[in-house]
């Protein structure tokens, strides 16, 4: 009898500065017959050279190391040697802050390290590590990083805000006045932006197109940690003219906001337009927050008027709410597969609402833009508005 073939074991790249989280995370991996630890390395520096030479199929990167941290190495990586990067990281609000910087940058995933960091509490990531990065392995990565990478690396912050970037310097000054003008009984377009593996660094190419005028509600639910969400939204703001919030309870929805879901919670939107949290319910289909749940409230409230984004991201949340949008009379767009980082969610929503458009990220923001335009105008102007 012939020999079998051995199935194919995807080759893994480990980066940390520690020689104890470098043996724990081969530990870990090798356990899986899936995966093969091919290489380690100990900063940055390491890292590129080693993802040159190896051709690993994923590697996991650490953020704080010396002489090259985390971050840079991610940044050259995708701009020159593209290669599946999962992040393992602190979950403190600097650990927050550059693994959102590099997911933007085009990191596929991430896993937080418990707090101490120690094997034991490592092993208690062990299947979401081994998880992500077996899927990670089998991503085709693109060269995603060249343009934010100058952005992020170099940036001030008064280059990077809203007020003076390009795109808001030519834009009408913030009118407080103005958001007020939507009443709780007035509807007026809700967009609900839905993300999953590698909604970072798509959100990132899609958010500058919103301006502070603009005449909708824009929801984005990305599944995230609680520990997360804030600093997204700070860091988001800086790379979009509408204002950005993390969406908090009760509060009124209004046009020209981009609310981010708190992770950790499900976001809907009431009958009389506020924002509900729920931290109660847990996973609803394995997710949270849930996608499903946003957008379903949001064709209920605002009905035609909804518009449902399905971007990039493994399993289906978002198929349900996409059906409910387009049942309601609503727009429902799904990223394509050849820009998308993994094609599960746009997929199963495309089956689940028959989806008419189906996009690239480029494309997105003009159609959600030509949505909205042509549902304000053919809206009729509130009594006692002028």
């Amino acid at each position: 009898m012939p020999p079998t073939t051995p199935n194919k074991k995807y080759r893994v790249l480990i980066v940390d500065d520690s020689a104890f989280m470098r043996k724990v995370l081969e530990t870990i991996i090798s356990s899986d017959e899936a995966l093969q630890v091919v290489g380690q390395a100990k900063d940055g520096r390491e890292a590129v050279t080693l993802a040159e030479s190896l051709k690993p199929d994923v590697i996991t990167m650490d953020i704080n190391m010396p002489h090259v941290d985390g971050l840079q190495a991610t940044a050259q990586i995708m701009t020159t040697n593209p290669r599946p990067i999962v992040i393992v990281s602190s979950e403190s609000r600097d650990g927050a802050d550059s693994t959102l910087k590099a997911l933007e940058l085009g990191a596929i995933d991430f896993v937080p390290k418990p707090s101490s960091g120690v094997d034991l509490d490592m092993q208690s990531v062990r299947e979401d590590l081994l998880r992500k990065v077996r899927m990670s392995a089998k991503v085709r990565v693109v060269r995603t990083a060249s343009r934010l990478a100058s952005t992020l690396q170099s940036a001030t912050p008064a280059q990077s805000s809203p007020a003076s970037s390009p795109k808001s310097s030519s834009a009408i000054p913030a009118k407080p006045a103005s958001v007020a003008l939507a009443s709780l009984d007035q509807r007026f377009p809700v967009v609900v932006l839905g993300a999953s593996t590698g909604g970072p660094a798509t959100v990132m190419r899609l958010a500058p197109g919103f301006t502070r005028e603009f005449p909708a509600a824009v929801i984005l639910v990305q599944h995230m940690p609680a520990s997360f969400t804030t600093q997204y939204a700070a860091q988001l703001a800086e790379f979009t003219g509408i204002r950005v919030k993390e969406a908090e309870a009760n509060e009124p929805v209004q046009p020209g906001t981009l609310y981010i879901c708190p992770g950790g919670q499900h976001l809907r939107i009431t009958p009389t337009g506020r924002v509900q949290l729920d931290s109660t319910s847990g996973r609803i289909n394995g997710y949270l927050p849930n996608i499903d749940v946003t957008m379903e409230s949001a064709a209920a409230y605002a009905g035609s008027m909804a518009i449902g984004v399905v971007l990039t991201g493994m399993g289906n949340d978002g198929a349900a709410g996409a059906k409910a949008i387009q049942r309601a009379g609503g727009l429902v767009i799904a990223q394509d597969e050849a820009t998308s980082v993994i094609f599960g969610m746009p997929a199963e929503a495309i089956k689940a609402a028959n989806v008419e458009q189906i996009l690239g990220i480029d494309d997105i923001y003009a159609a959600i833009e030509k949505r909205v335009i042509g549902l304000t105008k053919a809206a009729p102007t509130p009594v006692g508005v002028k």
